[in-house]
């Protein structure tokens, strides 16, 4: 298994500097490839593979407008490189879109393999430096003497932060105790989360609360002139409003996932379409708040690295309008409706709690008929539940 640990980073101006004209020269090398590729395609209607990319780095750093580029380590460049390759890759087979260029205003980043780097008794030398880079370890019960990483990816934050992050392959872990419990949860934006056991789950609407000093600092920015100083400065102050949301959020969703996978030995969640959903204009903004996709791979890594069992069920089956007790399915049921009472039953329902109930009958009837177990989501994926054309059974079924 590999993991990662990824530290805050303080390199001296000398170091900064050094990494900061890597990051340029990553930068120019996949912009530039990214060009050639397209321009081949479409002019001569090949396809590139890796070894020809990697020999038109070669080709480029023998010119005399790009001789520069020799002055910084290759082996970012290289993996710069090999990232372009596993990402046409990937649009090629469908996985994800094409390959977009790179911003020098954005996050900046560069990948040092073991050949660019010395890692010995916690001190990290890298490539084309002569001192240590300095780091804060954050994990007191691991000594980072006795990590030994495979790769070290050095980035910097749009707001000035340095962080450095080790990738580590591991010995599989032991299995945490059993605790014979089991959950299913419905997301949503009214709360964040609610449980099968009633539990609610607040959402703390990260970027509602910091929109107005967000919104300030845009004013702020966008009054300044362009390519000024000043300028610089106000850009700055949005990027640290912008990552201060996302370190709250980010935490948040550590906590809950953390917990629900220590509680629990099955989680069932939903087949969420989430990039559907925020092509709603009301609830956009909503939606990107909660994080909804970014805390179901938080579920999926930590139940596989704890041994616990993680079961998505089909988008499309009907946990709210379907009564947990009796099985009868509502014709319609708006959103705005958030009690009813079935009309077979007589039970008054929580529209969040029934669904969350229904979410974990249904789970652990895929998991009873061989569906799919923690699968990484793709509306293509189809059910048992979506083939199966009886409604939900009274109570729900245990292991």
């Amino acid at each position: 298994m590999r993991t990662a640990y990824k530290v805050r980073a303080y390199p001296t101006t000398e170091q900064a500097a050094v990494l900061n004209r890597t990051f340029g020269c990553v930068r120019v090398v996949w912009n530039r490839t990214l060009a050639w590729r397209h321009g081949r395609y479409h002019g001569e209607r090949v396809t590139t593979s890796f070894t020809q990319a990697n020999a038109h780095l070669t080709a480029m750093k023998a010119t005399d407008e790009l001789a520069w580029l020799n002055e910084v380590s290759s082996v970012p460049m290289q993996q710069a490189i090999r990232h372009q390759q596993v990402a046409f890759t990937n649009f090629f087979a469908g996985r994800a879109k094409y390959p977009r260029y790179k911003s020098r205003t954005v996050r900046q980043s560069a990948e040092y393999t073991r050949s660019g780097f010395r890692y010995r008794d916690g001190r990290l030398l890298l490539a084309k430096m002569d001192t240590p880079l300095a780091f804060v370890w954050s994990w007191p019960d691991l000594d980072p003497a006795t990590i030994k990483p495979t790769t070290v990816t050095v980035s910097r934050d749009p707001c000035g932060r340095w962080y450095v992050s080790f990738a580590v392959d591991v010995e599989d872990l032991e299995p945490a105790p059993a605790t014979g419990a089991m959950v299913g949860v419905d997301v949503g934006v009214k709360d964040f989360a609610v449980t099968s056991d009633g539990e609610k789950i607040t959402n703390l609407r990260h970027l509602a609360k910091r929109e107005h000093n967000l919104a300030r600092y845009q004013r702020r920015m966008a009054r300044r002139q362009r390519g000024s100083v000043n300028r610089a400065k106000a850009k700055a102050k949005v990027a640290r409003a912008h990552r201060k949301v996302r370190s709250s959020r980010t935490d948040f969703l550590h906590r809950i996932s953390a917990r629900l996978v220590r509680d629990h030995d099955v989680i069932v969640i939903e087949d969420l379409a989430v990039k559907n959903m925020v092509r709603n204009p009301k609830l956009a903004k909503a939606i990107s708040d909660s994080g909804w996709g970014t805390f179901r791979r938080m579920l999926e890594y930590k139940a596989a690295k704890n041994g616990r069992h993680l079961i998505v069920i089909d988008r499309w089956y009907p946990s709210s309008k379907t009564c947990s007790e009796c099985g009868h399915l509502l014709a319609e049921l708006s959103l705005s409706t958030r009690t009813w009472q079935c009309p077979s039953c007589g039970t008054q329902h929580d529209r969040d709690v029934n669904a969350a109930k229904n979410i974990l009958a249904a789970g652990l009837a895929v998991s009873a008929c061989g569906g799919d177990v923690r699968h990484s989501g793709s509306s293509r994926v189809r059910s048992p539940v979506k083939q199966e054309a009886q409604p939900v059974k009274v109570g729900i079924p245990c292991l």
